[in-house]
């Protein structure tokens, strides 16, 4: 993490993915987020993947660097401590970021009662308010057909919940553009993001529907094949696969340069009529290219071909697991910046990665872990909202916030 956003006070109420990862984008710019969630947890809290004693890594995974809150949310007094929580002064604080439904004491208007200044950022599922999941938008967004072998009868939906990524992303700079515009204006406001807008935006951003659109086609599946450039798959003679991609002619050039295979590629250009200097030519004569790298590659082994094409600067990369990853890229080590070794509370210790963003007035610092759930109610409670010990004891003993599991 860094210190980019040191200062800002952040409240988060969220479940699965984007919201919380907006959330942690944040924490690892140096803001404060705190999270509230049910006492013994929401429904991500035991979310797979989980230890073998049933701790949850996605948990960990998405609330690093945050402070954790627990309130029986099922009750109008926690509702309304929830609320005072969001709308707590403080000229950075009166930020909210959730994709939970904002009804009762916290709906927007009431909110904004207490804080007009208040800016929050709603997720949602479709622009009309309605439920979606990532997997339900992806397959409604035309990106099934074309991954992998998809056919009419079997589309794929893609294993990594994408939109919600993104959406995750876009809610951090929302919420990052509202604060702004707070602070040259003095405006709250409400800021609503959805689930299948941020990917119908990007299919017509992308192409997709617009080569629909005017050329009246739907594309097609090609496996691992990239559309419209040269982007290949190719075996090794120990086993592996890896990627080969020439978008630019240096690219092509190293790749020709590094498998030697100049003669026949221009043979190829001769029978075909066609310029491999043009993407477009790369790409509808793949095949045949394809039929001149292959044998190349069977013949060696991943670190042959790793010397070769990292002499030459060709733009490649090996399939790895995700074990794999672990145990031979040194981009998810320790040598990175990115990762460190933290504890992690019920987990013990872990690689975790922190912002990508690498800012030079501001380094990063190690990572923190995940709160246990409920970790900070008392602090919270104390530190946000002036509650003294007594007050917060009255509330533990009936059982409207909750501290840690012990």
């Amino acid at each position: 993490m860094n210190r980019l956003l040191q200062g800002l006070r952040i409240v988060e109420g969220s479940a699965f993915v984007a919201a919380p990862l907006g959330g942690m984008t944040l924490a690892q710019l140096g803001a404060e987020v705190i999270r509230f969630d049910p006492i013994g947890g929401g429904i991500d809290h035991h979310r797979w993947p989980v230890t073998a004693d049933g701790v949850s890594l996605y948990w960990a995974g998405l609330n690093k660097s945050k402070r954790s809150i627990a309130i029986d949310l099922k009750r109008p007094e926690g509702r309304e401590l929830a609320a005072a929580l969001v709308t707590a002064p403080g000229d950075n604080a009166g930020l909210f970021l959730t994709n939970l439904p904002m009804v009762g004491p916290l709906a927007y208007p009431a909110l904004q009662a207490q804080r007009p200044d208040l800016v929050a950022v709603s997720l949602q599922g479709n622009h009309d308010g309605t439920s979606e999941i990532d997997y339900t938008v992806n397959a409604a967004s035309g990106f099934a057909f074309v991954t992998g072998q998809a056919t009419p009868e079997a589309p794929v939906n893609h294993v990594l919940p994408a939109w919600d990524v993104i959406t995750g992303i876009q809610s951090a700079l929302a919420l990052v553009a509202g604060e702004r515009h707070r602070r040259l204006t003095g405006e709250g406001q409400l800021l609503t993001l959805a689930l299948s807008d941020v990917a119908f935006a990007l299919a017509a951003t992308l192409g997709p529907l617009a080569e629909a659109q005017v050329n009246d086609v739907d594309r097609p599946s090609m496996g691992n094949d990239v559309y419209g450039t040269l982007g290949l798959d190719f075996g090794t003679a120990d086993g592996r696969r890896i990627m080969i991609v020439a978008v630019t002619p240096r690219q092509w050039r190293a790749l020709i340069a590094a498998t030697g295979s100049a003669e026949a590629l221009a043979e190829v250009e001769r029978r075909l009529g066609v310029d491999f200097n043009k993407e477009g030519d790369r790409f509808t004569a793949r095949a045949e290219i394809e039929g001149i790298v292959a044998p190349w590659c069977a013949t060696r082994s991943l670190d042959d071909i790793r010397t070769l094409f990292e002499e030459h600067g060709v733009s490649w990369g090996p399939f790895q697991t995700f074990r794999q990853a672990l145990t031979e890229d040194a981009r998810v080590s320790p040598a990175n910046p990115l990762f460190d070794w933290i504890d992690q509370p019920g987990i013990g210790r872990m690689l975790v990665p922190g912002s990508p963003i690498s800012a030079s007035a501001s380094p990063r610092r190690p990572s923190s872990p995940a709160p246990v759930l409920g970790a900070d109610t008392d602090a919270v409670l104390a530190d946000v909202l002036g509650l003294t010990a007594h007050q917060i004891g009255d509330l533990r003993d009936r059982h409207v916030v909750a501290g840690p599991a012990v």
